[in-house]
């Protein structure tokens, strides 16, 4: 996460909890000539509702306005991550298992950079998938640089 991100984090954490939700990531990054702030949260009692979005981001423009940690011009989204959620904790990958999951490493395992399997377990850093071919692979955490749930078509 970058400076912002982090601040931001720091702010949003008690407003989500205090609403029932978890946190799952923020990201602030310039897409065209915007910088757009994205605050991913989730209910795991459900669905995330717009009112529950809503109250968030009433709360957290509200410490924002006050604080102004963001030196550019902005434009804050809170959001459910969708689909495609990232797997950031280990709580993550815990809950996720059996889920079909995507990891792109930084570098190349096996010739691959991508994998796409049913996460099988995570246990001592690594995330141990089944790949559709019926092989196991193990990857280091430390080496994702992104690990999501997917869906086929």
């Amino acid at each position: 996460m970058g400076k912002v991100a982090d601040t931001v984090t720091d702010f949003v954490l008690p407003i989500a909890h205090s609403e029932n939700l978890d946190l799952i990531e923020v990201e602030f990054v310039k897409e065209g000539s915007d910088w757009i702030l994205r605050v991913f949260l989730e209910n795991k009692n459900g669905d995330l509702t717009i009112e529950e979005c809503e109250n968030v981001s009433r709360a957290l423009s509200a410490v924002l306005d006050e604080e102004d940690p963001i030196d550019d011009k902005y434009i804050l989204e809170v959001s459910s991550p969708g689909l495609e959620r990232p797997l950031k904790s280990e709580a993550d990958f815990q809950r996720f298992k059996g889920e079909l999951i995507a990891v792109t490493t930084y570098k190349k395992i096996d010739g691959q950079k991508e994998f796409i399997g049913n996460l099988v377990d995570y246990k001592d850093g690594k995330i141990i998938i089944k790949l559709k071919n019926g092989n196991e692979v193990e990857l280091e955490r430390k080496i994702a640089a992104r690990a999501n749930l997917t869906f086929e078509m």
